[in-house]
């Protein structure tokens, strides 16, 4: 496509990804009356229901292994995995099936050079999702897994690798047995690191030790969704990919700036992906010409709390917005009060009149079958923070 953008490139795909869905038994039911070639852009797009990632087990248990969401037999797959859920997951095809390539070329990883890759290759796909990467950009890899430290500082020291994949905290663990044990492990000046968080403090100690080391962004499923680039504010959205960052228990587009829950759609026709709910939240950066960026992971969305024995979601908490779209942001807050359980929802409104609190009271009870009170804050009051759901009780 000549002159196309990135996202319009993107949309072009679409109803192709769109008709391979609709040929699988559980996405032709979830998708029942799409048009795919109606499907175009962000507007068309949002239209279309979420599926979410946490109700894929229960979904592939009714329908082994995949739950109908894929197209094609489980024998049409190079590899097959399961993540914590569990959750079933074919390895798509290509050179670089997760989209790594890029994440680790932004990190500074090149052809010829030799990475230590410690994440477990062993049923889950993690370690399969890096070492591909690698090998598409011309690395060799040293498929070493987690643990065996004493056994990583052997290989580090004969193979002199230049680059580590891994989780931060694992990375610390080896230059520290390293240092200790008098170990050389200075070839190491560059790293990506994913599946754990990567504070602050942590990042200032690798610089102090030498190594120049990045975040990516990536899931089982899903592969790399967004990366760091040295100097560059948040994560760049990887290619390949539609993000969308949606109000947690809808599939309504929060808009830019505002915290959400991350929706993919993946474009693959063999195990296509749409309006993926990770469960994640994240907050889009301003655009810069035809890239995306994100804040980063920033926390879950799934923030459902038990109330005097019954289950309050925030899909909840999105049916009282939609009931009454004079409200702006909403958070329902549960404490104890005497021994109970107490309901307090805050909302952003533009006034303060009894009428308005006494309505949305009413509407809590209606749709949580729960009572609670409602605390008409001003507008701007409450946090851009993703949480609709506040469970402050004390543990224990």
């Amino acid at each position: 496509m000549p002159h196309a953008t990135p996202e319009a490139a993107l949309f072009a795909r679409l109803p192709d990804a769109l008709a391979a869905a609709l040929s699988a038994p559980a996405y032709a039911a979830h998708l029942a009356g799409i048009d795919p070639a109606s499907v175009t852009d962000r507007a068309a797009l949002a239209r279309l229901p979420v599926l979410r990632k946490g109700e894929m087990p229960a979904r592939q248990r009714e329908a082994l292994p995949f739950g109908g969401f894929v197209p094609g037999p489980a024998g049409g797959f190079a590899r097959l995995f399961t993540s914590p859920g569990p959750i079933f997951e074919p390895q798509r095809a290509g050179e670089d099936p997760w989209g790594g390539a890029p994440a680790l070329e932004a990190a500074g990883f090149r052809a010829g050079e030799v990475v230590l890759n410690t994440f477990g290759y062993h049923l889950t796909p993690g370690g399969f999702i890096f070492d591909t990467a690698a090998r598409a950009l011309g690395c060799a890899v040293i498929p070493a897994g987690p643990g065996n430290t004493e056994q990583q500082l052997d290989l580090i020291e004969a193979y002199r690798p230049a680059g580590y994949v891994g989780t931060p905290d694992f990375l610390k663990v080896l230059l520290d047995a390293g240092a200790k044990a008098g170990r050389d492990v200075s070839s190491i000046t560059k790293a990506l690191v994913s599946g754990a968080a990567f504070p602050p403090s942590l990042q200032a100690e690798l610089r102090e030790r030498g190594i120049a080391a990045c975040q990516a962004y990536a899931t089982a499923d899903v592969g790399f969704i967004a990366y760091e680039t040295p100097g560059e504010p948040g994560l760049l959205v990887n290619d390949g990919l539609i993000l969308e960052i949606v109000r947690p228990g809808t599939g309504d587009p929060v808009p830019e700036g505002e915290v959400g829950e991350i929706v993919v759609t993946v474009l693959d026709l063999d195990r296509p992906l749409i309006r993926y709910a990770l469960g994640d939240l994240t907050a889009a950066l301003p655009a810069e010409g035809d890239s995306s960026r994100i804040r980063g992971w920033m926390g879950r969305a799934d923030q459902a709390a038990k109330v005097k024995g019954m289950f309050v979601r925030p899909e909840q908490v999105a049916e009282i917005a939609r009931r009454h779209p004079e409200l702006g942001r909403l958070r329902l807050v549960v404490t104890r009060a005497d021994e109970a359980d107490v309901m307090t929802l805050r909302a952003e409104a533009g006034t303060a009149e009894s009428a308005l609190a006494e309505a949305v009271a009413e509407t809590l009870r209606a749709v949580t079958k729960l009572r609670g009170t409602v605390a008409l804050v001003p507008p701007g009051t409450l946090p851009n923070d993703g949480k609709v759901i506040a469970d402050e009780r004390p543990v224990g």
